[in-house]
């Protein structure tokens, strides 16, 4: 027997809440893991309903939305997913970049959808020192979820967290605790990244361009309609001949013929004139 009632027109303004703050669609497969979350913060709150929650969600929207969206949006990640992405990136890209880029020695490249921090640190480890020290390299990661920016910004995993890395990449990149329960980024992967909050449905307040961006394992919670309006924005975002990473569990529709399909989810941009 579930602690609180579950009503289907509590699930629809749940969803048509989220879908409306950020474009995410929460079909009814989804409805089980809504009531898991959403019942935390209805402890949290000391309150003993959906329907005095989503009152309270009205009332003191200010306090709580952002702990509402927290706590719908999922944070699955590890380091290096997708490896093959990270091999492209390394073996194709920065090549590539070394020799367009030589002239302004900048590169940009954004992982949005960044979650706890893995990603752009998997970023970080493969481009350091493949590029001159005067060159201007930034990375700049971005989340809708705070807290999980949070953990991203300190930088600090469990052993568990990092399994799937190399004892070089440990010792190159980590600084591990006394008690050997929790391995920190060095500073000088993390000076390399910007961590900001930006909701990909609102104005980005960056200029761009970027050489590479990673939206992976994001646009897979999107309606058709986002997604295609997300892929327009990427492309005018990247800088010419632009990489686009996407998740393995993604599409980009034939429609999108601003993009050339590299296979294995890597896009490029196409330019036109």
């Amino acid at each position: 027997m579930r602690e609180f009632t579950f009503t289907d027109m509590d699930f629809k303004v749940i969803s048509e809440r989220v879908y409306q703050a950020c474009g995410i669609v929460l079909g009814p497969h989804k409805r089980e893991m809504v009531y898991s979350r959403i019942a935390r913060r209805i402890r949290a709150n000391g309150l003993t309903s959906f329907t005095d929650y989503l009152r309270y969600l009205e009332t003191h929207s200010d306090a709580e939305f952002s702990h509402f969206i927290n706590a719908i949006t999922t944070n699955l990640t590890s380091f290096f997913r997708e490896n093959h992405h990270f091999e492209y990136l390394s073996e194709q890209i920065i090549p590539s970049l070394l020799e367009t880029n030589r002239e302004s020695r900048r590169v940009r490249i954004w992982s949005a959808g960044c979650s706890t921090g893995e990603e752009p640190y998997s970023i970080a480890m493969t481009i350091m020192d493949k590029f001159p020290s005067s060159w201007d390299v930034k990375i700049l990661a971005t989340d809708l979820d705070s807290n999980v920016l949070s953990k991203a910004q300190q930088g600090v995993y469990e052993p568990d967290t990092i399994t799937g890395l190399a004892a070089n990449q440990l010792k190159l990149f980590f600084l591990k605790s006394a008690d050997e329960k929790a391995y920190r980024v060095k500073p000088q992967l993390q000076q390399q990244i910007s961590f900001k909050r930006l909701n990909l449905l609102e104005n980005w307040p960056m200029k761009g361009p970027f050489d590479v961006i990673f939206c992976r394992n994001v646009l897979i919670y999107f309606d058709k309609e986002t997604k295609d309006t997300l892929f327009r924005r990427y492309h005018e975002m990247l800088s010419r001949d632009g990489h686009l990473f996407i998740g393995h569990s993604e599409t980009m529709g034939k429609e999108h013929d601003e993009f050339k399909n590299l296979g294995k989810t890597t896009y490029k941009k196409i330019c036109n004139g």
